[in-house]
């Protein structure tokens, strides 16, 4: 009876080789190795290797077919895929197919590897069964955490594995390696005329790095490729580590390496230096808390992107274990070379060198200039690049999307780190709210958004919290807004920034319109904004005639009084029966309620002229548009208006004045020279008056009023309400000359208004000292008759000598009265004429064609040069000047 050991399938096997080439078992023991790896194997490869086969070779086929981008979308797809089934990808991580570039990557970092490794030479230890008569060392199989014993026997049939790991596992990975050596049996045959290399010729003693110190020691290639491995995970290995002086890794001096190894390996090494400049950035970064929630999404992209570079790793240690385990020479084509390292490791490189530049841009940055930075990497031309940072870039502007869904649908800003482009400030009042409350920080503002849109997104929240905090509009934001919310947040980074490209756009506008359409009808609904608009125009602006023709008349005693002794009770009462007896009786009570009396500061020698003033009190929302920077310019422009029309008003006394003592001194035939010249320089002064008048009312107020008004029916926000408000005021400051760079034609008209009042009170002098000699030479002439109705004598010579003399005495005052006018008509045309003079030279159009109105019959260019020059050439002048 045979012994189990003759009986053994290898014994079997053995004699049948033998029997068949006819030779003895010594002849026959290449065949008899390839007979048993041929039974053991398994030629129909594994379903992860075929699957990442065709994925490569679809992936070629697109890039052939100038499909990058389709080749790059299909890659992040299948990568998604792959990364959800995380059972399928550990067990395929246990051996290293030849096509290692389509390798997925682990998704959790190793474990750091023992220093203490096995060389991949050392012996391993023979089995007791046929394993030691056929001298098959290469078929031992190790688990998860290194290697194990092998087992007596792989053959087919046999149901003996040693212990450790499942059979299911143990047998795949026999099944794989048996295949890769078949598939390298060529390469096998042609290292050795003499059959198989015996264990103790594989396992043959290396010089050890750690040798004489005295000399260089030589290290071979295995050896590198061990150390390039630790190298990548930034582990310094025995001959490669890490200069502190240079930055970079070199491999030591002792070492004793050819030039090409020397360079290939440094080229494998720079993955390394790559790998710890992106492992230190996140590890400083991941502990910062101030670097907010956008930088931390930045480091989970990158501990992301890492992850899948560890999973490399470990597939390539795993198959540099397995070749220790099973005694696989560098002869062998399925063997770890530093050439084949560089082959599988050209894509990762690739894409650490990109996240070493993202590192590098992204250094002082957050919040939103961090995703403006990613951004910006975007824009190049390598579809798997630009795949790659938008996928980054998906991530990181998750957070940014999140601050802004977060303010444009609840109004809320939780901006702790202030990474969003809207800053709050805590400090400001609410009656400031919508002027200082929220604004832009320009620096934060992502590339990928502009300027338009960001200004959309902050009026959004803003309008909301103006609604809360301002108008007591507690209704919901959803109420406002007719788009809909999303039910639920987008999960996925990359859908997301798919939303930032295409929907975005269409979000902001919609939440933008709809949100400011209700703030304006709010405002307008229930606080009657417009309605303000209108009044303020009426009652501040002078638009509302009859009543500040009224209110003139009644103040008119009240205001010659000097200024100290006004009270501002009693003018209230005159501006109160101003109202009842026009037509702003029919005015709004809130509009009437807020009309009031304002006296200016007190200067000595002011008269209440000088320092009465209307008011318009605004709170509220309305205190919004009409601010105290407004409402103090719309007191300048009416004290401007106020003494403007005060002038018209002294003009008109003086022509009523001019027709009323024209007819009672008619007897004063010698007086009529001087009347004659009142009435001359009062109709110039009319003439400048009126145009003047005709100017500021037509030309400025009325046209800047309709351009306001139509752009406050037009406006989509509350920010255009203002703008347009603002502008209109601007425009009305300017033109009415009281802004800074008219400050010369401001002082010109007030001198023209002073020689207005001047003539008022030189025609009253004169008027009043011809009309007391009109009485005295009546009172004469009426003793004289009453006399002679007596039968007495008219006059004495004593009484009509007083009187002649009286009245030479007037008629010698009469020369002295008109050289006072011609002084008064001299100095205020040479006010005049440099008033017009200044016009010319202003950079305001409308301004240059008022100095002809005034100067319709070319009376002043006659008299002044400077006059002459036509409306084009003053027009050039203004603009080099």
């Amino acid at each position: 009876m045979a012994t189990p050991d003759q009986k053994s399938p290898n014994v079997l096997l053995q004699s049948l080789c033998c029997r068949i080439l006819g030779r003895s078992e010594a002849d026959v023991a290449q065949q008899f190795q390839y007979a048993v790896r041929v039974i053991g194997s398994n030629f129909a490869p594994t379903v992860e290797r075929d699957e990442f086969l065709v994925a490569e070779k679809i992936k070629k086929e697109l890039t052939r077919q100038r499909r990058e981008a389709d080749a790059a979308l299909f890659s992040e797809l299948h990568r998604k895929l792959h990364s959800q089934v995380s059972n399928y990808a550990t067990l395929f991580a246990q051996a290293l197919p030849r096509d290692a570039h389509s390798t997925p990557y682990y998704y959790a970092r190793p474990q750091t590897l023992p220093l203490n490794y096995q060389e991949r030479s050392a012996p391993l230890a023979q089995s007791s069964g046929s394993l030691g008569s056929s001298g098959i060392s290469s078929t031992g199989v190790h688990t998860l955490n290194g290697p194990t014993p092998p087992p007596p026997s792989l053959l087919p049939g046999q149901s003996h594995l040693g212990p450790g790991t499942g059979d299911c596992l143990r047998q795949q990975l026999g099944a794989r390696l048996a295949w890769t050596l078949t598939a390298s049996q060529p390469s096998l045959q042609t290292t050795t005329s003499k059959g198989v290399p015996s264990a103790a010729s594989r396992s043959m003693t290396r010089p050890r790095r750690d040798g004489d110190a005295g000399g260089a020691v030589e290290v071979t290639e295995a050896a590198l490729v061990r150390d390039i491995l630790y190298v990548f995970q930034g582990i310094d290995g025995r001959n490669i580590k890490m200069s502190s002086a240079d930055n970079c890794y070199k491999v030591e001096g002792k070492a004793n390496l050819n030039k090409s190894l020397r360079d290939t390996a440094m080229r494998l090494a720079e993955l390394g230096w790559l790998h710890n400049k992106i492992r230190k950035y996140t590890d400083q970064r991941s502990l910062d808390r101030s670097f907010g929630l956008v930088g931390q999404s930045f480091c989970a992209a990158l501990h992301q992107e890492l992850k899948e570079y560890y999973r490399l790793l470990s597939v390539l240690h795993s198959q540099l274990q397995l070749e220790d385990d099973q005694g696989v020479n560098l002869g062998f084509e399925s063997s770890l070379t530093l050439r084949r390292l560089l082959v599988w490791t050209y894509d990762p490189k690739i894409r650490l060198k990109t996240l070493a530049a993202l590192v590098d841009h992204c250094q002082g940055r957050k919040g939103g200039e961090l995703a403006s930075a990613v951004h910006a990497y975007t824009k190049t031309g390598d579809p798997s690049m630009r795949s790659l940072v938008q996928h980054i870039l998906s991530l990181v502007s998750h957070p940014v999307l999140s601050f802004l869904y977060r303010w444009i649908y609840d109004g809320e800003l939780e901006d702790t780190h202030h990474e969003f482009f809207v800053a709050s400030d805590p400090t400001v009042k609410t009656d400031r709210l919508w002027h200082d409350k929220y604004t832009l920080r320009t620096s934060m503002i992502p590339s990928f958004m502009t300027m338009d849109q960001s200004r959309k997104v902050l009026l959004i929240g803003k309008s909301i919290n103006f609604l809360h905090q301002v108008c007591h509009d507690q209704t919901p934001p959803t109420k406002m807004i007719a788009v809909p919310r999303s039910a639920e947040p987008l999960q996925d980074a990359a859908d997301l920034f798919t939303d930032l490209e295409n929907a975005f756009q269409g979000k902001i506008d919609a939440a933008y319109f709809e949100t400011s359409k209700y703030l304006l009808d709010v405002l307008n609904r229930k606080y009657s904004l417009l309605d303000h608009m209108q009044a303020v125009r009426r009652y501040l602006l002078l638009g509302q005639g009859d009543f500040i023709r009224h209110l003139m008349d009644l103040l008119k005693p009240e205001l010659a009084r000097p200024a100290t002794t006004l009270y501002q009770h009693n003018l209230t009462g005159i501006l109160e029966t101003a109202v009842r007896a026009t037509n702003a009786q029919f005015d709004s009570p809130e509009i009437l309620k807020r009309l009031d009396v304002r006296l200016l500061e007190v200067s000595p020698g002011d008269t209440g002229w000088d320092v009465f003033s209307l008011d318009y009190h605004v709170d509220g929302p309305i205190a919004t548009v009409f601010t105290r920077e407004c409402m103090s310019h719309y007191l300048r422009v009416f004290n401007f208006l106020w003494r403007a029309k005060r002038m018209e008003y002294i003009l008109t006394d003086i022509r009523k004045g001019h027709m009323c003592n024209a007819k009672l001194l008619r007897s004063l035939p010698e007086f009529s020279g001087v009347l004659h010249h009142c009435h001359i320089l009062a109709s110039e002064m009319v003439h400048f008056i009126h145009q003047m008048q005709y100017y500021i009312t037509f030309e400025v107020l009325e046209c800047s009023w309709d351009e306001l008004w139509n752009q406050v029916q037009q406006a989509q926000d509350l920010d255009h309400i203002i703008a347009a408000h603002e502008a209109f005021l601007g425009t009305v400051i300017s033109r009415c000359l009281l802004d800074s760079d008219s400050r010369a034609l401001l002082n010109q008209l007030r001198a023209v208004f002073d020689q207005i009042i001047e003539l008022q009170s030189t025609q009253d002098a004169i008027c009043r000292a011809a009309l007391e000699e009109l009485q005295r030479r009546l009172q004469f002439e009426d003793k004289k008759k009453q006399r002679e109705a007596e039968g007495q004598w008219g006059v004495t010579a004593a009484e009509e000598e007083q009187e002649n003399q009286r009245i030479r005495e007037f008629r010698e005052s009469i020369p002295k009265m008109c050289s006072q006018l011609r002084i008064l008509t001299h100095f205020y045309q040479g006010v005049v004429q440099q008033f017009l003079v200044l016009l010319t030279t202003s950079s305001d159009e409308s301004l240059r064609f008022l100095s002809f109105r005034l100067d319709f019959n070319e009376h002043y260019r006659a008299r002044e040069p400077r006059l002459r020059v036509s409306l084009g050439a003053r027009g050039r002048r203004s603009s080099h000047t």
